[in-house]
Order: C-alpha cells, then structure tokens, then sequence
C-alpha cells in the first residue's frame, strides 16, 4: 500500500470517486476539497471558486475530453481546465450509453439537455422519486440500482415498461460476461444470469458501497470492513484488505484499475491508496519490526537475521519475525555488520561495544517412554541452546569500533572504524582471545578508515576506505594499491563475481576491473544510466543481474561480457521499494535467491519467484495547451482551420506548446524531444514546454515525443501551423509587384529611348546641317582660285599676248583644264588619285608658267595597287602644295624643288610634301596670310583629321648641319578603294 493523503497535497482525506481519463491523470471526488487531478506526483485541484456547483462530489465520468462531475448540488463538467456547471440535485452516478448521459440523483434521474439544462426522466413513481446509486447496460436492457430496489427496462430516453427485478437498497453494479453482480447495502452481492434470469446471492460482505471487476476478481468495498477480492468464476474469497494491510480506514468507497493494472483505493478518511501486487514485501515498525532503519542484513540458511537501529538483533524465519533479547553489555547498540561461521553461528559487529559472538549449540538428549518393559520406547530429542560471546576491549580486542567482518574458516578478519584490520582465533571453548595480526599505516595500511572487507577466489582480502584507497593482504602482506580511482571519493562497496571486482562509490558511481590484479578500473556505463551516483550497495541476483542500492532505492542493472551497461530497471516508491534510502552494505541474498534490502525505512524482500501483472503500456502523449503570443487557442475565440492546420496571421509569429505523458508510477522519469518541421529531433529532456519565436512564414509541423522509465517511446504526436505571409511576401503581390516595376522600366526606357531618338534625330539634323554647310565650304573652297593667282595668270596671258603667242596658248590651255578639273571633282565625295595626280600637275604647271623664278617638282606613286583603284577627297593636297610653292620656293633665291609623294603601307595612303624654301616657321612670320588660305588650310586640317579619326598631319623643317633647308608636310588618310 501507498497512501497519498493530505500531507502529499490531497485537498480532503473523504475520496468518494477516482477515473482515469485519456491523458492518464487520475480524477478524485472529494467531500468538502473539490476535485482533484492527480500526475502521480502532485495534485491540482479544483473547487467552488472556479466554478464547480459544489465542492462535495459522490461521482465522476470521462467521456471522451469531458469530465463530468455530479456533485451535491448538480452537474459540472470541465473540458479543457474549464468548468461548466448546471444547478440540480444532488448526483450519486453518472451513466453514458454512447449517445447520451445520464445522472442518477436524489430524486430520479436527469439528462442534459440540448438547451443546457437538467431535464428529468419519466420512468416510474418509485424511481421519480427515489434515489439511484449506478446504472448498467448489458446490451440490451438497462439496470438501475436504486435505494428502493433493482430495477431493469428496455430505454431510458423514451417510455417503455420498466420491471423491479428485487427489493432493497442497491448501491452498485458489475457485469462479467452474462453474470450482472448488484450489490445491495445490508443483503449481500446477487448475482443475475441476465439470460435465464437465473439469481444467486452471496450473503458477505455487507455494508457495501461499490464493486468493482479487477483481474478476474469482485472487488468489493465496504463502509466498515475494508476491501475484499473474490474469484469472479469459483465465488471464493481470495484476497482481504484492511488495516493489517496498511489501509488506514476500513470505510472504502471504490476500488479502480488504471490502465497500467495499478489498482487504487478511495477511502474515506483516509485519503486514497496506491495499491500493487508486485515482487517485494516490505516490514516495518508497522508489520512487526521493532524499528525502522536497518543497518545490516545476512541469510543463514533458512532465516535472514538483521539489525534495526539500536534495537540489536533480530531473524526472520518460517516462524515470523523474532526479536532478539537484549544481551547484558551488548544493550542498545547499532549493530552495523553482520556474517556466519559454516556452523551457522552468528557474528554482529556494532559501534562502540565491539563483538558478538551467537553461537548455537546443538544438544541429542535420548527419551525413554512407556509404562512397563514392553511398551519401552526410545526417542531422539535435539534441543538448542544458544551461548552469546562477547569480544570487545575489555578483554583485549583492539577497538569496539567494528565496520565489517568476514569469516574464513578458523579465522575471523574484522575492519574497524580507525584501527585497522584485525585477524584473530576465538575459542568458544574456553573463551579465550588469540590475536594474530594487526594490519594498520605500519603494515603499509595508509588510510584506516576502512569501509568494506571482502575476499576474492584467491584467498586474498581486500579492503577499500573512505579516501578511496584500495588493497588487499596475501600472506599477511599487504598490498596498497592507493587511490585507484583518483578521486579521493569514499568506495563504499566491494563486490566480487567471478574474476571481476566492482566498486561502488560514494557519488562517482560503479567501477569495475577484470583481472588478477585489478590495477585498471573502467566506470560501468552504456545504453542507460543507474540512477544515483552513490552505491552503498552491490549484490548479484541468481541471473547474473547485478544491483545496487542509493538514496533513491534500488537499481537492477544489466550488464554484459565487456561490463557495458544494457539496461537498467529502477525501483522506488512508487514501484513498492518502500525502504527508499538503502543503508550502507545492508544486502543479501538468502539460500532461496531472494534479495534483502536494509533501508531507513524498513527491510524490504524481493521475491525473484513472483511476478506482477502490472502492464507495460506504451507512454501516450497528448498537447495540453498552445498558446499564440502567449494566449491559449482555446481562449482566443474561433480559430480558423484550413486542411487541418490552424492558419495564422503574419504578425502572429510565436507559438509555443505544453504536452505531457502521466505516468503515474514514475512521473519524474518521463522525457521528451522535439522537432520543427523536417529539422533533426532535440536531444532527450525534461522539459515538456516550446516556446518558439520568430518563426518563417509559411505551413510548419511541430512534433513531439515522449519516453517513459523503461525508455519506451510513445507514437509522436504532430501539430500542423500556417503562417500568413504579409501582403508584401505574398507570391501573387510580389509577382505584381514586379510586372508593374517592368511595365514602369518598360514606360521610362521607352519614354528614354525615344527621348534619345529625338535627341539624336535634332543632333543628327545638325550634323547633317553642319556637314552640308561644310561640305557647301569645301565645295566652295575647292571652287576658290586665289583671286591674286587669277589675276596674275590673267595679266600673264595678256602680256603673253604681245610677246609669246605659243606660251600664251599652252598656258590658256592648262589654265582652262585646271578649271575645268576643278569644276568636275567638286561634285564629287572623293576621285581616284589618278584624277588627284593630274589635276595638281595642271595645277603646277600653272604656277610654274606664272612663276617668275623657275622650280622644278616631282610627283611619285609608291604602291602595288593602282592609283586608279584608290580614292580620295579631291582637291586635299593642292592647298599644302600652293602654300609650299607661294611662301616655299617663291621666297628662295636658290632653284626651287618640289617633292609630293604618295605610298600605300598598313592599310592607308601616305602623303609627303616637301620643298626647299626658308622653312614654314619662319615663313609663317614674315607671310601675310590671305583669309582663303588660313581658311583652306584649316578646313584641309579638320578634314584629315575627320578620314583618320586622329591627328596624323605633321609639319617639320628639314635642317642640314643646323640649317634650315625646307619643309616637309605629311599626313596619312584610311587607304579607300573601289573594288
């Protein structure tokens, strides 16, 4: 039994009613504390001020996600932590068919209507007016136990004939199989074959408030003589629980299985009770131990013998549980260890009064019976007598301080608190004391503090201490091995099993080592982990199991060939190790391989033999609230759901969960993990609580699973989300978005480009303007004759005409033609420079006739292309030959010479101009320019510049030792064919 009551936080010790619901919490009905809700550790209660009708409540039932409650003054029903309550009778039962619910009350029997309210039944007078304690459908036929009898119709929810089946005070009901057990208050239990309407009784117990079906057993709970169990097939009496059983009140009110198979019991008065049959059997000071802490514990044959507090001795064998007297000298004492010789003789060892020796002395005494010599018989009687030896200082043991003690044969090794280890004989004969060996810090023993003495399969004992030290005595040597684990931590516990040594350790854990001599020791780990760091215990089981005792109860680990950890199973509590904090190296195991516990509070057996029927369900995990910026969906008014996932605004980007798995016999073990969307899971915890912030527009699933003690893992569980996107995350507003950018850079190139047309349209108006009226220049220019030139082959002719008729012919001539070629190629873009090479021979020959000082000139073609195959502006050359004849030769006393030059190289036309004047420099200084020469000269310049898209017209004078002797032009245009 475990009793949970108001110290645990029960709000009231009358528990009238207890269900499960979906989840796994369990629901208790109290008188005067309301409800409760129960995890398995803490309660949460609900009462009047969050609106139930009354905080008196005589039933509970969970349909589904509602629980209904029927209190004294009416029906509430809470859903989701909230309360709705209707005001009626008072309700004693709560009834659901699969369709509707109804309640059996003071005054007949009430159904919720649509329109939220309690609407009573028209059934019968009786039941109209009387009280209903439970209701029951078989399948076809209701039953409705009332204070005035057991009745049975055809339907509640319309008029049909109703049959009263047997009189009296019925209180409660139970089908198995085609047997309906109704249980009146003083008459006993029937039991109705609903087929053949067959009825028997069964007179006890009585007084009954409910029955129950638990494994195949009638559970039957009684105002005044606690629980009894019957076999539901063979109607016998097997199991009675009450206050021998460590039930508190015998007033039970129901008895219920959860779904773990774990069955609890309301009482009332006494709270309510955690009941489970499972392997171990558990004594205290309440079941007949004269104390609780136990100090020490050791099996001798048939019988465990133990210490308990500073009560001495006591044994538990076939007989019960036996109290040793006290001993004079050896009188409230702590007994902390205890062994047995091969005789079976017992040695305790205690603080501060040193030995006890119990030795039992088994006596044959021979029985001579019969009343004359014919009748004679002889018998055998053995008789035991006990002699108690005490060794302490007194007579000459080193130390009343006794920590442990192992037996080898004739030999007894005792380890004290500070004195080291002793090895001596004893005589029980004479009583005489024979000490033969002292082990301390001379030895080579350097901490004494010793905690543990065992020895190994090879006749060495070995020690550990507080300090963690470590050593053994072969030989009477000893062997130090120092702090083998390097943590100067207590190693409480020695352990040997086969050629393996385990240390368990005072909060670092268990350690073993493999080998002779046990320098390397590997701390045990592996798929699970113990539940406490300090052992102060270790014992293996006959499988091979090895255990281990801490402040949290025991731990049954399993190991494997290489010492790895591959499970672990905790016992607790709430698991029935009722002693809780296990004493220090209090263990055994007896000659029928059942385990023994020493704990604070009490001596605890496991039963290897036995097993539970307890069910190892999978844990379930369900949601129990998710909040939107921190306020619950449920509070938030209606939400909507689209596809099955809560769609959400844009700006509500935090949501967080709570879920949780009960599990009520290890609601402290139960872990969780996490995932969002397709994300890996989150590592194993405690937590049961996400809070997530933040999150990314768009669909997400959060999903959650948990793991129970057993490391079982519960179906996950999935929660789908949608995020809105903002108007401007929207696909379709940004695609909009950008149709209209490209519609706007569509509209502004269009409207830039045709801008730039019409730009470049007047631009290229002007230019076409500008290189009209140039070429208008050009062909005005290429017209112009210098009027001074004119005029003086004009005035030659004419003077030509008294003197040289010939002369004067040949140079009208050439005159005519020099005009005439001018006139011609003024028309045109360009002329082959065949035409060029005439016209400025005509040209020439002109200047030369007029010239007073005769020069000669030559013109040279350099190229492997025809000069009728290449083309060329005309009248480009003659202004630079014109300047070089009249400011050239015309001012050099010496014969003038005249070079022009034309080449083709690298795709363009070369042209020199070279003639022996002063130089152009110092020409240009004593000249005085004409307006159409500057003006023919510059034009001729741009219009070179324009053909070779760059400044290729070079003017140098020609120099000789420092002397000026000419100028020499040139320049180079694209070479322009015609083919």
């Amino acid at each position: 039994m475990r009793p949970y009551t108001l110290a645990d936080g029960l709000p009231q010790s009358q528990v009238y009613d207890v269900v499960q619901d979906s989840v796994g919490y369990l629901w208790l009905g109290t008188q005067g504390g309301g409800l409760a809700r129960f995890d398995g550790e803490d309660f949460k209660i609900f009462n009047e001020n969050d609106g139930l009708t009354s905080n008196y409540i005589q039933s509970l039932l969970v349909v589904k996600d509602s629980l209904f409650i029927g209190t004294k003054k009416g029906v509430s029903i809470l859903v989701n932590e909230t309360i709705t309550s209707f005001k009626g009778p008072q309700v004693h039962c709560i009834f659901n068919d699969g369709e509707q619910t109804y309640f059996g009350t003071n005054t007949g029997i009430y159904q919720l209507k649509k329109d939220a309210t309690l609407s009573q039944l028209t059934l019968s007078k009786t039941l109209n007016d009387g009280k209903i304690n439970d209701f029951l459908f078989d399948g076809k036929n209701y039953w409705i136990a009332s204070k005035e009898g057991l009745f049975r119709t055809e339907f509640l929810y319309k008029r049909s004939p109703i049959s009263q089946v047997q009189f009296g005070d019925f209180t409660s009901l139970a089908l198995y199989k085609k047997t309906l057990f109704a249980a009146s208050f003083n008459e006993g239990i029937s039991l109705i074959n609903i087929s053949e309407e067959k009825i028997e009784t069964i007179k006890k117990p009585q007084r009954i408030n409910d029955i129950a079906i638990i494994e195949n057993q009638l559970w039957v709970s009684t105002d005044n003589d606690g629980l009894t169990a019957i076999n539901i097939e063979t109607l016998q009496f097997e199991k009675k629980l009450g206050k021998a059983n460590g039930l508190s009140v015998s007033h039970i009110r129901k008895s219920f299985e959860d779904r773990n198979g774990v069955i609890w019991i309301a009482t009332s008065g006494g709270g309510f009770y955690k009941y489970f049959p499972n392997q171990f059997t558990h004594f205290d000071k309440d079941t007949g131990l004269n104390g609780n802490r136990v100090y020490a514990t050791h099996a001798v044959e048939n019988a465990l013998w133990f210490s308990v507090a500073e009560r001495g001795l006591s044994v538990i064998d076939s007989l019960g549980i036996k109290n040793i007297e006290s001993i004079q000298g050896f009188e409230n004492v702590k007994i902390k260890t205890l062994a047995s010789d091969n005789f079976g003789n017992i040695w305790a060892g205690s603080d501060g009064k040193g030995l006890l020796y119990r030795e039992t002395i088994k006596e044959q005494n021979i029985v001579v019976s019969g009343a004359d010599i014919s009748d004679i018989k002889v018998d055998t009687l053995v008789t035991v007598k006990t002699v108690n030896h005490l060794i302490n200082e007194s007579n000459g043991f080193p130390s009343n301080w006794i920590r442990q003690i192992y037996v080898e044969s004739n030999n007894i090794w005792v380890a004290t608190y500070a004195d080291g280890i002793v090895k001596f004989k004893y005589n029980n004969i004479d009583e005489t004391l024979t000490i033969l060996n002292v082990f301390g810090k001379e030895e080579g023993i350097e901490d004494l503090l010793i905690v543990d003495l065992k020895p190994d399969n090879q006749s060495r004992i070995w020690y550990s201490t507080q300090k963690g030290h470590l050593g053994y005595i072969e030989e009477n040597t000893v062997t130090h091995l120092g702090d083998v684990l390097n943590s100067n931590t207590s190693i409480n516990s020695l352990l040997f099993n086969e050629d393996t040594l385990f240390l368990g350790t005072a909060g670092n854990g268990i350690w073993a080592s493999t080998g002779f001599d046990y320098s390397k020791f590997q701390k045990l780990k592996g798929a699970k982990n113990i539940t406490s760091q300090n052992s102060f215990q270790l014992i293996f089981d006959a499988q091979g199991n090895l255990w281990t005792g801490s402040e949290r109860g025991i731990d049954n680990i399993i190991i494997n060939n290489e010492n790895e950890i591959v499970d672990v199973f905790h016992y607790g509590r709430n698991d029935g190790f009722l002693g809780i904090e296990t004493c220090l190296n209090a263990a055994t195991r007896d000659a029928q391989n059942n385990l023994w516990f020493g704990a604070i509070y009490g001596l605890t057996k496991y039963n290897t033999n036995q097993t539970t029927n307890q069910n190892n369900l999978k844990p379930v995990l369900r949601f129990e609230d998710i909040k939107v910026d921190y306020s619950s969906i449920n509070t938030l008014g209606k939400w909507e759901y689209q596809n099955n996932s809560l769609q959400l605004k844009p700006e509500q980007n935090q949501i967080s969960f709570s879920y949780r798995t009960v599990d009520l016999d290890h609601p402290k073990a139960i872990q969780y993990r996490y995932k969002l969307d397709n994300t890996e899971w989150s590592p194993w915890h405690k937590n049961n609580e996400q809070n997530l912030l933040g999150l990314a527009y768009g669909s997400h699933i959060f999903t959650a699973q948990s793991r129970d003690f057993r490391w079982q893992e519960s179906n996950p569980i999935s929660f789908t989300f949608t995020i809105d996107s903002p108007l401007y995350a929207k696909a379709w507003f940004q695609w909009l978005l950008i149709g209209l950018l490209l519609l706007l850079i569509f509209f502004v190139g269009y409207w830039y480009l045709k801008r730039i047309k019409r730009k470049n349209a007047a631009e290229t108006n002007r230019l076409q303007l500008e290189n009209h009226l140039l070429s208008l220049e050009q062909k005005a220019l290429r017209l112009q004759m210098n009027p001074h030139f004119i005029f003086n082959v004009l005035n030659g002719i004419k003077a030509m005409g008294s003197t040289d008729m010939l002369k004067m012919n040949n140079t009208i001539n050439s005159f005519a033609t020099l005009l005439r070629g001018i006139l011609n190629n003024s028309r045109k873009e360009t002329i082959n420079l065949e035409t060029e090479i005439k016209t400025l021979k005509n040209y020439i020959d002109v200047e030369l006739l007029m010239s007073q000082k005769p020069f000669i000139y030559s013109i040279d073609f350099f190229s492997e292309i025809s000069a009728e195959e290449i083309l060329i502006p005309p009248m480009l050359i003659q202004p630079f030959v014109e300047n070089a004849i009249r400011h050239g030769i015309s001012k050099q006393t010496q014969e003038g010479i005249l070079k022009i030059t034309f080449k083709t190289q690298d795709d363009f036309l070369h042209c020199s101009i070279t003639d022996n004047g002063p130089g152009i420099f110092e020409s240009q200084k004593n000249k005085k320019a004409t307006d159409h020469q500057s003006v023919a000269l510059d034009v001729t310049k741009e219009r070179i510049a324009s053909l070779s898209k760059r400044d290729t017209l070079q003017l140098k004078e020609l120099e000789n030792n420092g002397k000026i002797i000419g100028t020499e032009i040139t320049f180079s245009i694209p070479l322009e064919t015609d083919f």
